[in-house]
């Protein structure tokens, strides 16, 4: 900083600063100042709470001074003086989660608590005086899906607790991001008067009685019970075996700090209440997939995100309650970790060591390769699809040309027959690259008062644009998509709508032409019925699964994209604090909302077969999906409009009603899936960490492609010269009431042969099973080379027996190990 001797004025100055966290945990900043005699430092805030990863804080004022308003003797041109200013969070002490092996608790411990207790206290290192002191230093004790604990410890104190003898692993605790009336209704969720003439059938609500002894664990922001969607009238008593704290429904419990929940209740389950929408949009009857499950609410997320510590100890409590189903929509912000090194993982292989089934969102990092997360294969891994309902508007140009995009807003439209001046806003100033996205520092009320304003849809939230424009005073805000049409629709604080590529590029020609463009903003409602559907939304986490490239992920996909769900009437439709309008329900996208539909289908079919095991109904649904829409063609990808590949898909949209009663499953029990880490190449050691036990491994190892999954991938490495071959083992299960012959028919990936023997599966009797052997081979002359040709191909392997259909997906993928 530089003062000017010459000048008269008072010598200070204010300077700010904006921080960013890059660390994985939230911490606690507090400012230590070292400053000559000749100068005053004070910072405002001296203390920066940051809770998650990329989290950023301004230190508002950093004040520099001269004492009594004096400079220090100048020597020559100038004279200088230096300081320091240091940040910390007390010795970096942070939360970690500490697996522990109970089995060696010692006898003079009463309880296992009393045991970790000692442990931490025993710790030769404490906790820095400049600590947080207001956190305990346990924070939880996990004894279901996880044998350990978590606390607030310091890098030496960790690593200290690690040498210990007892201790499998100390894991840094990391943040995770959170990723209706039409929905049941596509996915072929009928009532019983539904079923038109076919009055004999029984669907799977009346075959599972609606959900009604089925308990479903949703761990993520909490819930609205108030919301008329959750009244209990009606429901029976809680099942005998819930161990938890509830009334009908089953209420939240807090595993992280208290938050309003802000994202809408995706429909797993929930009463039917009629007349449901957002200002008119999607009117009519919202149900939940599961309209008398019972839902338990476990709180694991922070605005700022989801900790693992947080998560393990909603699982823990879900397990211990008596849930039947964990439905959550939480994942990595980066890549995958592997199992050994993933809290959640093992927290998901504890559940379902426990018989309860688990279903997590793929993330919503797509369309890239290889961005699915939550892919541990005893996890239910579900991406993110459309549904045969839009909301249309137009942007209607003054030289008459209409471009159709998609909207929600329900506020006054904009004057008929009048048209508005039509704007570019990075044609607005020579401010930075923000003004393309409608930075709100660089939208100048001079440019855009009276306008219809363009931005792009980058970076900023698209409701955030909208604040920004009709705060510099627009009338209107059109989002146009550079890459791909994304119609994700969003409750707009004033007249909008968004345009894919093609119409944005008509609309810049029309700007770059016309003497003054000039337009308006017409809405069109609700449509049902859009073909094709569904299209694989461009969000949804795509595979291969780089932790388990035998493992196909996602395992399906459901409906994601502009869901009608309950929402908090605390919180206005955009979450935005200037929005003060109140609605019960709200529209949101991502595989956060599809997961929940597998969810709720879960609980139908464990509903309906009490006896079945996770695997069973995962199986169920997998093999049942179907892989062509409502065209009957394959379904596609939104990004491309091409056909959607295994990566994107899975096994295909989940079918429910098919589902009930699929004819064969791949049954799965805990023990394969310890062999499948066997023959994964983990060490024991690695596997007791993810199923908190010693382990024997077979003395012929299973081999990863032979883990009994409802999808077959294999690979093959190019660099190796010998025969491309590999032998596939499968085993099905007979869970129809009559006795069935199978037939297999192949559709081969491309370069590659598949051959299965025997072909045809003979069934005696209920429970029976049969084995089977996929032969893949590659065709010689037809093996990729070069980096352009496809380095993924794809088929599909169907058993029928003329009533049931048994759809396997196959993936082959070369790699090159060199």
């Amino acid at each position: 900083m530089l003062f000017d001797d010459d000048e008269k004025t008072k010598f200070e100055v204010a300077v700010t600063r904006t921080v960013t966290l890059v660390s994985k945990v939230a911490s606690t900043y507090t400012v230590k100042i070292v400053s000559s005699k000749e100068f005053s430092v004070s910072v405002n805030p001296s203390k920066l709470v940051v809770n998650g990863a990329e989290e950023t804080r301004q230190s508002n004022v950093v004040n520099i001074s001269a004492a009594n308003n004096k400079l220090p003797p100048v020597h020559g041109n100038f004279s200088s003086v230096s300081g320091c200013m240091t940040w910390s969070d007390g010795g970096h002490v942070q939360t970690y989660i500490v697996q522990v092996q109970n089995d060696m608790k010692p006898n003079e411990f009463s309880t296992i608590d009393q045991w970790y207790r000692s442990t931490l206290a025993a710790l030769e290192s404490s906790v820095p005086d400049d600590a947080d002191q207001d956190q305990p230093p346990m924070l939880h004790v996990y004894t279901k899906v996880f044998h350990g604990f978590s606390a607030k410890l310091t890098k030496a104190e960790a690593e200290e607790m690690k040498a210990r003898p007892e201790v499998l692993n100390v894991f840094p605790d990391r943040i995770h991001q959170l990723h209706t009336t039409r929905s049941p209704q596509f996915l072929g969720i009928l009532n019983p008067q539904d079923h038109g003439k076919n009055k004999n059938h029984i669907g799977l609500l009346q075959a599972s009685d609606y959900g009604s002894d089925v308990i479903i664990g949703v761990l993520d922001t909490g819930i609205w019970p108030e919301s008329e969607s959750f009244h209990d009238r009606g429901l029976g008593p809680v099942p005998s075996r819930w161990a938890g704290h509830c009334d009908k429904r089953v209420r939240p419990r807090e595993t992280s700090k208290a938050m309003e929940p802000t994202l809408p209740r995706p429909p797993l389950a929930g009463r039917r209440r009629k007349n449901a929408s957002v200002f008119g949009y999607a009117s009519g009857t919202a149900t939940g997939i599961a309209p008398k499950a019972r839902l338990a609410i476990y709180k694991i997320c922070m605005p700022s995100g989801c900790s693992d510590s947080d998560a393990i100890a909603g699982f823990d409590a879900a397990v211990k309650d008596g849930v039947d189903i964990i439905s959550i929509s939480v994942g990595p912000r980066g890549s995958v970790e592997d199992y050994p090194l993933d809290p959640f993982v093992i927290a998901s292989f504890g559940a379902i060591d426990h018989g309860v089934f688990v279903s997590a969102s793929a993330g919503n990092n797509g369309p890239v390769e290889a961005s699915v997360v939550n892919v541990a294969p005893w996890i239910t891994t579900v991406g993110a699809g459309s549904i045969d309902r839009n909301f249309p508007a137009d942007l209607v140009l003054e030289n008459g040309r209409v471009l159709t995009g998609s909207s929600l807003y329900g506020g006054k439209s904009l004057p008929k027959n009048k048209f508005f001046p039509l704007v570019y806003a990075g044609n607005l100033s020579e401010a930075g690259m923000g003004k393309a996205i409608c930075d709100p520092t660089t939208l100048d009320p001079k440019h855009v008062s009276g306008k219809i304003v363009i931005c792009d849809t980058t970076n900023l939230s698209i409701v955030e644009k909208g604040e920004n424009v009709i705060k510099a005073g627009g009338v209107g805000i059109v989002l146009a998509d550079k890459d791909f049409n994304a119609e994700l629709s969003k409750v707009h604080v004033l007249p909008a709508l968004q345009l894919g590529p093609k119409s944005r590029h008509v609309a810049f020609d029309y700007l770059a032409n016309a003497r003054v463009p000039r337009a308006t903003i017409v809405y069109r409602g609700t449509h049902v019925g859009i073909k094709p559907a569904p299209i694989v939304a461009w969000f949804s986490g795509r595979g291969p699964n780089l932790v388990s490239l035998n493992i196909i992920k996602p395992d399906l996909i459901a409906p994601g994209v502009n869901i009608l769900a309950a929402w908090p009437d605390k919180v206005g439709p955009t979450g935005l604090a200037s929005d003060e309008r109140r609605v019960a329900y709200n529209f949101d996208s991502g595989t956060s909302m599809a997961c929940p539909h597998v969810s709720g289908v879960a609980a139908l079919l464990k509903g309906a077969h009490k006896d079945w095991s996770t695997a069973r109904i995962k199986s169920a649904m997998m093999t049942t999906a179907y892989a062509r829409d409502n065209l009957g063609n394959l379904i596609l990808e939104e990004t491309t409009n091409s056909t959607a590949n295994v990566w994107a898909i899975g096994s295909g949209h989940v079918d429910p009603e098919k589902a009930i009663d699929p004819g064969l499953v791949f049954d799965l029990t805990v023990e394969d899936y310890v062999q499948f880490l066997c023959g994964s190449g983990y060490s024991k050691k690695d596997i007791q960490i993810v199923t908190r036990r010693a382990v024997t491994c077979d003395k012929k190892k299973m081999k990863p492609w032979d883990l009994n999954y409802p999808s077959i991938s294999v690979i093959f490495d190019k660099s190796y010269k010998n025969k491309f071959e590999v032998a596939v083992t499968r085993t099905v299960t007979l869970v129809s009431k009559v006795a069935s012959t199978y037939i297999v028919t192949i559709d081969s990936p491309k370069g590659v042969v598949v051959r299965v023997h025997p072909s045809k599966l003979v069934f005696n009797r209920t429970e029976e099973k049969r084995s089977y052997v996929v032969n893949i081979s590659a065709v010689k002359d037809q093996i990729p080379r070069g980096r352009g040709e496809e380095e993924s191909v794809f088929g599909r392997m169907t058993w029928s027996d003329g009533r049931h259909v048994v759809g396997v997906p196959i993936g082959v993928m070369w790699v090159n190990m060199n």
